[in-house]
């Protein structure tokens, strides 16, 4: 305990030095007021020491020895501490949280005793607690300024004269009390919506009243519809909504067609899942022997042309930002009927689309490129099952059915190749993790798990996406128009400095990264080498492991009005313009695409798009993320649900995580379950962060990322969905090589 509070005082005593300096330097007769970066330049602080310097002047600025104009410059202060810090609330599970901060890299730690009854992403002041041993700054909530919530979902439990919901998000760690009389009449086993009317002090737990009984736990589909309530995803479309789309025209008249580029006796098809309904592409290609070009046409649904820009419709493609595809259903941005008829491009109507149209040589590279409106007539609605049978499988039956195609898609398998290639050679990363279908009954039980593969129709698909999608990033970051992008930035070198470490002792580098020692700049990272280090791991026992350490130094993938690259591609320009049905990133820069082919994207509405644009792009991230949550969320419940019918049976699974409380297995159909460190057999193990192993004390034994292993289903917990395995010790030779595998 005191050298805990002897190293405290050093870092306090640290910290008071640095916040000198800089007081030193902004007192100065000769100090020009500076932004943080502008500090950190004349200060010479390195780029992983930013987050540091970023916390001195947030701290500076609370105590009032700066102030920071609306410029975002640092000037001398007054000498009185302002207001507390304000942020976002994000609760853990166990009790504690973290505080996020905007402008400050590093989240504030909230101990549980000063959480101050905030509820998860609750806006929130804070008081910075004075520095102690811990790496992370630690801060006490004094004041809720804003809730986030004012409804919780959850299991209701009924007592004699009260009742109480166990919310379902484990991030609200309260029960909720309920009156009798505000019950609703709810039984034990309702799934309940809450209206919080009071959050809770210290002796009093918070308290509201059901406002909706979604059904019974047990209820076909209940568990889902909680999940969507939970993330407070909509659903059904409003009357005014329904309404336009039902003024929507159900074909394709003369007038639309008017000033188009008339594609119709263009051989093209749609490919796609065989229960796919809203088909909002479709590709072609064809070769030109004078040239030697191949020309690939993918054509998108014009969506746009339906949803007008401001009408309800739009507002609400807005507000829902993606479509959800859970388990059991799918939550559509845009109504069925408008995404599975006129949006649709299906087979031998006429429809109206926008198509990037691109020449490519026989290395692959796009030589020239069109983007225009287009009215286009698809040929046949190909599946993925279809197109791998006649490309891969070179089934005689397939191709007999599809004998006037076969040619066109024998010539989409070279093209895809030759772009893939081109990616692959500028250092694309594509990680080609397992994926799974849960097959369901008509009550929504899970049937079955079956793993999903990318085959070859797959990966022409995503090939062609991928080359239109850059092709019109990159036409409308040359023209300097306000655009939407997708961006993914380079990883944290901090992160990649570990993943070098942890590789080094497998015996493998990435030649591009300093030593353990060295700190590395961003631009030292090339995505070339974390390719090439998938590539040489590619089929040994280690593959999992690594596979999986790399992904998680990566960052997450994002919407962005400037267009900062996108690491994973390997590429400058990128943006995501070929599903609008689907992702309303996609139907906004649709429109500004359609203004500039119109000649209509002048000064003043440019102007008007960059107002707009940095929300649509930070909302679009917003609902992106809590679709991947949901999906997350429901497969989760599912595949715990499933397990537990197979409860005592056994399975050889791989190490798929490990942590100081346990190690994860994951079994080939993606269940995953955790063997707890207390269960683990014959000695006490401890965790090794800096190898990702788990280790006996006594024998040295070791459990690692992507070793295989065999376990038996112990037990499943619906609410935390959570699986328990318990480890089987194998046969006493197997074990006796696996120690030795392990020293």
């Amino acid at each position: 305990m005191e050298e805990m509070q002897e190293r405290g005082s050093m870092n306090q005593e640290i910290d008071d030095k640095r916040k000198k300096v800089i007081s030193d330097l902004v007192k100065d007769d000769i100090y020009v007021p500076m932004k943080e970066k502008e500090l950190a330049i004349l200060l010479q602080v390195q780029k992983q020491d930013r987050a540091e310097l970023t916390r001195l002047l947030v701290e500076m600025v609370v105590e009032g020895k700066l102030i920071k104009t609306e410029k975002g410059k640092y000037i001398k202060g007054n000498g009185k501490s302002i207001a507390p810090l304000a942020g976002t609330f994000i609760s853990n599970a166990k009790g504690f949280g973290f505080v996020e901060i905007e402008g400050r890299e590093e989240d504030l730690y909230i101990p549980s005793e000063w959480t101050n009854h905030a509820f998860h992403k609750d806006k929130v002041e804070v008081e910075l607690l004075p520095k102690g041993s811990g790496k992370r700054q630690e801060a006490k909530i004094v004041r809720v300024l804003e809730r986030a919530q004012d409804e919780i979902i959850g299991t209701y439990q009924s007592s004699k004269n009260f009742g109480f919901v166990v919310p379902d998000n484990n991030k609200v760690t309260s029960h909720i009390f309920i009156p009798i009389e505000r019950s609703k009449g709810a039984v034990t086993g309702h799934k309940v919506v809450v209206k919080i009317t009071d959050y809770g002090k210290e002796d009093k737990s918070p308290e509201g009243k059901i406002t909706e009984i979604l059904g019974h736990i047990n209820d076909p589909g209940v568990d889902i519809l909680s999940i969507v309530r939970g993330f407070d995803i909509p659903m059904e479309f409003s009357e005014k909504v329904m309404n336009q789309v039902m003024r929507v025209a159900k074909e394709v008249s003369d007038a639309d067609i008017s000033g188009r580029k008339d594609l119709r006796d263009v051989v093209m098809v749609t490919i796609d899942g065989e229960d796919a309904k809203d088909l909002d592409d479709a590709v072609s290609v064809t070769f030109d022997e004078k040239t030697g070009l191949y020309h690939l046409g993918v054509h998108i649904a014009d969506v746009t042309n339906y949803v007008q820009e401001n009408s309800a419709l739009d507002r609400e493609a807005k507000k829902r930002g993606t479509s959800v595809y859970l388990v059991d259903r799918v939550i559509p941005m845009l109504p069925h009927a408008l995404s599975n008829g006129i949006c649709s491009l299906n087979e031998g109507v006429d429809r109206l689309a926008l198509s990037c149209l691109m020449h490519i040589d026989s290395t692959g590279k796009i030589v020239d490129y069109e983007i225009a409106e287009t009215v286009i007539r698809v040929n046949k609605r190909m599946t993925y099952t279809s197109i791998k049978k006649i490309l891969e499988d070179k089934d005689e039956e397939e191709q007999k059915q599809y004998a006037d195609l076969v040619p066109m898609f024998e010539m989409m398998g070279q093209v895809s190749s030759l772009l893939r290639a081109n990616r692959v050679k500028r250092g694309a990363i594509d990680f080609d993790f397992p994926e799974s279908k849960i097959i369901l009954d008509e009550n929504g039980h899970p049937q079955n798990i079956l793993p999903y593969e990318r085959n070859t129709a797959n990966m022409v698909i995503e090939d062609f996406m991928l080359a239109a999608n850059e092709t019109v990033a990159q036409h409308f970051y040359w023209m300097e128009a306000p655009f939407v992008y997708r961006v993914h930035e380079k990883p944290d070198p901090d992160k990649i400095q570990k993943l070098n470490v942890f590789i080094n002792n497998l015996g493998y580098y990435m030649k591009s990264v300093g030593r353990a020692q060295k700190k590395v700049s961003e631009d030292e990272v090339h995505p070339k080498e974390i390719q090439k280090l998938l590539s040489k791991i590619a089929g040994t026992p280690e593959e999992a492991m690594v596979s999986r350490l790399t992904l998680r130094s990566m960052k997450q993938a994002r919407y962005s009005t400037e267009s900062t690259g996108h690491f994973g591609l390997a590429c400058q320009y990128y943006c995501h313009f070929t599903s609008p049905i689907r992702r309303y990133p996609d139907l906004q820069i649709h429109r500004i695409i359609k203004e500039q082919l119109r000649g209509r994207l002048t000064e003043s509405r440019m102007e008007e798009y960059r107002d707009i644009l940095g929300e649509v792009a930070k909302h679009s991230s917003e609902t992106e993320r809590r679709a991947d949550e949901a999906e997350r969320e429901t497969e989760k419940l599912k595949k715990v649900e499933y397990m537990e019918e197979r409860i005592g049976q056994e399975f050889t699974g791989v190490i798929s995580g490990v942590t100081a409380w346990g190690i994860y297995v994951e079994l080939p159909n993606t269940v995953e379950g955790m063997i707890h460190v207390s269960k683990l057999p014959g000695d006490f193990y401890y965790y090794n962060e800096s190898t990702y192993d788990m280790i006996g004390e006594k024998t040295g034994r070791r459990f690692r990322l992507g070793e295989p292993v065999r376990i038996k289903v112990a037990g499943t917990d619906m609410v935390t969905k959570t699986i328990d395995f318990d480890f089987l010790e194998e046969d006493e030779d197997e074990q006796g090589s696996h120690e030795a595998g392990g020293e």
